[in-house]
């Protein structure tokens, strides 16, 4: 490979950091916690999923379903001939060749995505279910992917947990964007509450689940390589923290409004789970 193309391998990632760091700046303070090799790939992967969600959920004034289509297209041009103009594709199709990422996963992956220009309404477990695994539990499998550096072993001993992290995740997003996703996009993802307002009991109900997704994914988070545990930790223990305060929101409120971790609470997790790796690993 010539100086230039790893130019702009280059460049493909830092753009792909950038969009990290524009759309999610708590993910971005994490995967900085990531070995430099780790990190790049995260940023790849993250830039992937962003620029697809955000061609679902917020290009509303253009054709959305010919930029899906569009982007999945040029995404196997770039796998096939090996390179792609759009730097974020270019970066993206680099890990996944790099990690061996199963294509099952992307297309579960974009299969999600097709779905939020379609379906408003998910009326039972199964549905949700479904649209979970693709626009979350695969994204952390993908993660895992590159965590375990081909040890096939390893990773097939964390998937479960992988999977049980990416829908703790997804889960408390669809708590916290309740009233965007209800007032401005007409989706509901909670089959419980289709048709209803979200109540307190209701409310317990959805936590209590999120919690068991919690409880197993921290069983493989505690096995994960020391390279990638850091950063995970503090993604866990931020959307851990955000799950608490949703709990001690009234229903309503959360209706009304999009529920936040301030930034010194978000400062004190990350100092916190540095401060306890150091100690547990190398002191």
């Amino acid at each position: 490979m010539t100086n230039q193309a790893n130019l702009y391998d280059r460049v493909s990632f830092q753009l792909s950091r950038e969009v990290t760091k524009g759309y999610s700046t708590s993910f971005y303070s994490a995967s900085r916690l990531f070995s430099p090799e780790i990190r790049l790939a995260i940023w790849g992967i993250y830039g992937f999923v962003r620029l697809a969600d955000e061609i679902v959920d917020t290009f509303n004034s253009f054709d959305q379903k010919m930029l899906l289509d569009k982007f999945e297209k040029d995404y196997y041009a770039a796998m096939k001939e090996g390179i792609s103009l759009n730097p974020i594709l270019q970066a993206f199709q680099k890990t996944v060749n790099s990690y061996e990422i199963p294509d099952t996963y992307i297309q579960a992956f974009l299969t999600s995505m097709r779905k939020d220009l379609v379906k408003k309404e998910y009326k039972d477990f199964q549905e949700t279910a479904e649209y979970i695994y693709g626009s979350a539990d695969v994204v952390g499998l993908m993660c895992l992917k590159v965590f375990c550096k081909k040890d096939e072993l390893l990773f097939r001993e964390l998937e479960n947990s992988a999977m049980k992290l990416g829908s703790a995740f997804q889960k408390v997003n669809f708590l916290r964007d309740l009233h965007n996703d209800q007032k401005l996009l007409g989706r509901t993802y909670f089959p419980q509450i289709v048709g209803k307002r979200l109540d307190e009991e209701t409310k317990q109900e959805i936590i209590t689940d999120i919690k068991s997704d919690f409880l197993e994914a921290n069983i493989g988070l505690r096995k994960l390589p020391l390279d990638a545990r850091l950063a995970v930790s503090v993604a866990y223990d931020y959307y851990w923290t955000l799950l608490r305060k949703i709990e001690l929101t009234p229903a309503l409120e959360i209706l009304d409004k999009r529920i936040r971790v301030n930034n010194i609470v978000k400062y004190k997790i990350l100092a916190k789970a540095y401060v306890q790796l150091k100690l547990k690993y190398f002191g």
